[in-house]
Protein backbone atom coordinates (compact mmCIF):
# COMPACT_ATOMS: atom_id res chain seq x y z
CA UNK A 1 0.00 0.00 0.00
CA UNK A 2 1.29 3.68 -0.81
CA UNK A 3 -0.11 6.62 0.86
CA UNK A 4 0.14 10.20 -1.69
CA UNK A 5 -1.08 13.25 -0.19
CA UNK A 6 -2.12 15.66 -3.02
CA UNK A 7 -2.38 19.18 -2.37
CA UNK A 8 -4.26 20.46 -5.56
CA UNK A 9 -5.61 19.44 -8.57
CA UNK A 10 -2.46 20.19 -10.63
CA UNK A 11 -0.56 17.70 -8.01
CA UNK A 12 -3.07 14.96 -8.69
CA UNK A 13 -2.57 15.34 -12.43
CA UNK A 14 0.99 15.36 -12.29
CA UNK A 15 0.79 12.17 -10.35
CA UNK A 16 -1.10 10.36 -12.41
CA UNK A 17 1.17 11.34 -15.34
CA UNK A 18 3.84 9.50 -13.43
CA UNK A 19 1.59 6.75 -13.80
CA UNK A 20 0.75 6.71 -17.52
CA UNK A 21 4.80 7.56 -18.18
CA UNK A 22 5.67 4.14 -16.81
CA UNK A 23 2.32 2.14 -17.69
CA UNK A 24 2.63 -1.13 -19.31
CA UNK A 25 0.37 -3.24 -21.57
CA UNK A 26 -2.55 -4.50 -19.42
CA UNK A 27 -2.30 -2.16 -16.60
CA UNK A 28 -5.98 -1.95 -14.80
CA UNK A 29 -6.27 0.68 -12.17
CA UNK A 30 -9.96 1.18 -10.49
CA UNK A 31 -10.32 4.78 -8.94
CA UNK A 32 -12.50 4.59 -5.88
CA UNK A 33 -14.01 7.88 -3.98
CA UNK A 34 -16.90 10.44 -3.96
CA UNK A 35 -18.31 12.32 -6.32
CA UNK A 36 -15.65 15.23 -7.00
CA UNK A 37 -12.72 13.82 -5.17
CA UNK A 38 -10.54 13.99 -8.34
CA UNK A 39 -10.72 10.44 -9.97
CA UNK A 40 -10.98 11.89 -13.26
CA UNK A 41 -8.23 14.58 -12.63
CA UNK A 42 -6.32 11.70 -12.16
CA UNK A 43 -7.72 9.97 -15.10
CA UNK A 44 -6.50 13.16 -17.38
CA UNK A 45 -2.68 12.64 -15.67
CA UNK A 46 -2.52 8.93 -16.68
CA UNK A 47 -3.85 10.07 -20.18
CA UNK A 48 -1.37 12.83 -20.34
CA UNK A 49 1.45 10.30 -19.44
CA UNK A 50 0.45 8.04 -22.27
CA UNK A 51 0.56 11.21 -24.34
CA UNK A 52 -2.81 11.71 -25.38
CA UNK A 53 -3.79 15.37 -25.95
CA UNK A 54 -7.47 14.99 -26.65
CA UNK A 55 -10.03 16.29 -23.53
CA UNK A 56 -10.22 13.52 -21.12
CA UNK A 57 -13.96 13.40 -19.84
CA UNK A 58 -16.02 11.75 -17.56
CA UNK A 59 -17.71 8.65 -19.75
CA UNK A 60 -20.42 8.44 -17.77
CA UNK A 61 -23.46 8.79 -20.05
CA UNK A 62 -21.28 6.37 -22.80
CA UNK A 63 -19.50 4.32 -19.74
CA UNK A 64 -16.65 3.83 -21.96
CA UNK A 65 -14.30 6.28 -23.56
CA UNK A 66 -11.31 5.08 -26.13
CA UNK A 67 -8.27 7.30 -26.66
CA UNK A 68 -4.96 6.50 -28.63
CA UNK A 69 -1.18 7.07 -26.94
CA UNK A 70 1.44 5.50 -26.50
CA UNK A 71 -0.72 2.60 -24.91
CA UNK A 72 -4.48 3.16 -25.79
CA UNK A 73 -6.29 4.16 -22.79
CA UNK A 74 -9.50 2.58 -21.84
CA UNK A 75 -11.46 4.65 -19.51
CA UNK A 76 -14.56 3.21 -17.74
CA UNK A 77 -17.01 4.77 -15.44
CA UNK A 78 -19.51 2.19 -13.88
CA UNK A 79 -21.29 4.80 -12.01
CA UNK A 80 -24.17 4.57 -14.03
CA UNK A 81 -24.30 0.88 -14.56
CA UNK A 82 -27.41 -1.11 -14.15
CA UNK A 83 -26.53 -4.32 -14.45
CA UNK A 84 -23.12 -6.40 -15.20
CA UNK A 85 -24.43 -8.09 -18.72
CA UNK A 86 -24.57 -4.21 -19.89
CA UNK A 87 -20.30 -3.74 -19.88
CA UNK A 88 -20.17 -7.40 -20.67
CA UNK A 89 -21.66 -6.67 -24.03
CA UNK A 90 -19.27 -3.95 -24.58
CA UNK A 91 -16.34 -6.51 -24.79
CA UNK A 92 -15.31 -5.45 -21.26
CA UNK A 93 -12.66 -8.44 -20.61
CA UNK A 94 -11.05 -7.49 -23.62
CA UNK A 95 -10.49 -4.11 -23.25
CA UNK A 96 -9.34 -4.95 -19.33
CA UNK A 97 -7.06 -7.26 -20.53
CA UNK A 98 -5.78 -6.55 -23.82
CA UNK A 99 -2.65 -4.63 -25.05
CA UNK A 100 -3.74 -0.90 -23.38
CA UNK A 101 -4.28 0.74 -19.79
CA UNK A 102 -7.88 0.29 -18.60
CA UNK A 103 -8.95 2.90 -15.98
CA UNK A 104 -12.58 1.99 -14.28
CA UNK A 105 -13.98 4.94 -12.15
CA UNK A 106 -16.78 3.39 -9.60
CA UNK A 107 -15.31 -0.23 -9.87
CA UNK A 108 -17.59 -0.85 -6.86
CA UNK A 109 -20.56 -1.23 -9.62
CA UNK A 110 -19.12 -3.76 -11.68
CA UNK A 111 -20.12 -6.64 -9.55
CA UNK A 112 -18.08 -10.38 -10.61
CA UNK A 113 -16.56 -8.75 -13.30
CA UNK A 114 -13.90 -7.15 -11.12
CA UNK A 115 -10.57 -8.60 -12.36
CA UNK A 116 -8.50 -10.40 -10.14
CA UNK A 117 -5.32 -8.39 -9.98
CA UNK A 118 -5.98 -4.60 -10.58
CA UNK A 119 -4.49 -1.67 -8.90
CA UNK A 120 -6.94 0.01 -6.62
CA UNK A 121 -6.85 3.64 -6.13
CA UNK A 122 -8.85 5.39 -3.28
CA UNK A 123 -9.36 9.21 -3.29
CA UNK A 124 -10.78 10.97 0.38
CA UNK A 125 -11.10 14.84 0.54
CA UNK A 126 -9.30 16.33 3.30
CA UNK A 127 -10.24 19.59 3.06
CA UNK A 128 -11.34 22.03 -0.50
CA UNK A 129 -7.97 20.95 -2.13
CA UNK A 130 -6.03 18.10 -0.42
CA UNK A 131 -6.79 14.96 -1.22
CA UNK A 132 -5.11 11.65 0.49
CA UNK A 133 -4.61 9.20 -2.50
CA UNK A 134 -4.66 5.30 -1.35
CA UNK A 135 -3.09 3.06 -3.68
CA UNK A 136 -3.14 -1.04 -3.08
CA UNK A 137 -1.76 -3.80 -5.30
CA UNK A 138 -3.98 -6.76 -5.43
CA UNK A 139 -2.12 -9.71 -6.42
CA UNK A 140 1.63 -9.44 -7.90
CA UNK A 141 1.09 -8.38 -11.80
CA UNK A 142 1.54 -4.81 -10.73
CA UNK A 143 4.83 -4.97 -8.77
CA UNK A 144 6.75 -3.23 -11.03
CA UNK A 145 4.20 -0.02 -10.77
CA UNK A 146 4.94 -0.63 -7.06
CA UNK A 147 8.50 -0.11 -6.79
CA UNK A 148 8.41 2.90 -9.28
CA UNK A 149 5.71 4.39 -7.41
CA UNK A 150 7.02 4.50 -3.96
CA UNK A 151 10.43 5.85 -5.16
CA UNK A 152 8.33 8.54 -7.11
CA UNK A 153 6.29 9.30 -3.81
CA UNK A 154 9.58 9.32 -2.02
CA UNK A 155 10.33 12.49 -3.46
CA UNK A 156 7.54 14.49 -3.09
CA UNK A 157 5.44 13.78 -0.09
Amino acid sequence: MIEYISNSDDETMDFGTKIGSIAKPGLIITLSGDLGTGKTVLARGIARGLGIDEPITSPTFTILHQYNGRLPLYHFDMYRLDNEDEIFELGFEEFIYGDGVAVIEWPENMGDLYPQEYVGIELDRIDENIRKITIHFIGSKFNWLEEELLEYVSTCN
